[in-house]
């Protein structure tokens, strides 16, 4: 191999390893930061044969069981249950609530899974539309008598979503 060939061999490979590198870096500091997306029923049984482990960030979709929310007196600590189809989860949250936080209402909760049925949240959103509900769980709620098929709407109705 003639020197010329050789020394442009070596650059290329110099640049294939900084890139592979530079991607191999990022896909890793994106990885702990990816939060990924659950339902009541998938912590419990599992998402595609995988539970979430304890101290996995996650977000949990779901309807405020009614009757569940349960307010500290002394502190801002909100207490409440999420459902869909099967078993409740659990949610803890430390602050003030969106204005649009109601008992059978969809929300979306960010947070830790400190136990198999507990969520420690650190941001809840609530949709303005009454009856918005994330698709995942719009598609899995058609099939109960008490959901109406009107409320079990995806996201992308009126609002332009």
């Amino acid at each position: 191999m003639n020197p010329r060939r050789q020394k442009r061999l070596m650059v290329v490979s110099a640049i294939v390893l900084v890139v592979g590198s530079a991607i191999g870096l990022v896909l890793y500091a994106l990885s702990q930061n990816i939060d990924l997306f659950y339902t009541p029923s998938e912590i419990i049984d599992g998402k595609q044969g995988q539970i979430p482990q304890v101290g996995q960030r996650l977000r949990i979709g779901g309807m405020v069981v009614p009757g569940s929310v349960k307010r500290d007196q002394e502190t801002l600590t909100v207490t409440f249950d999420l459902m869909d189809v099967g078993p409740t989860v659990t949610v803890s949250y430390h602050g003030i609530l969106p204005d649009l936080f109601r008992e059978g209402q969809g929300i979306v909760a960010t947070g830790v899974l400190t136990k198999i049925n507990h969520i420690e949240a650190h941001e809840v959103l609530a949709k303005h539309d009454e009856e918005y509900m994330p698709p995942e769980l719009a598609e899995k709620m058609k099939g109960i008598k008490h959901i109406k098929p009107s409320q079990a709407s995806y996201g992308n109705t009126e609002a332009g979503i």
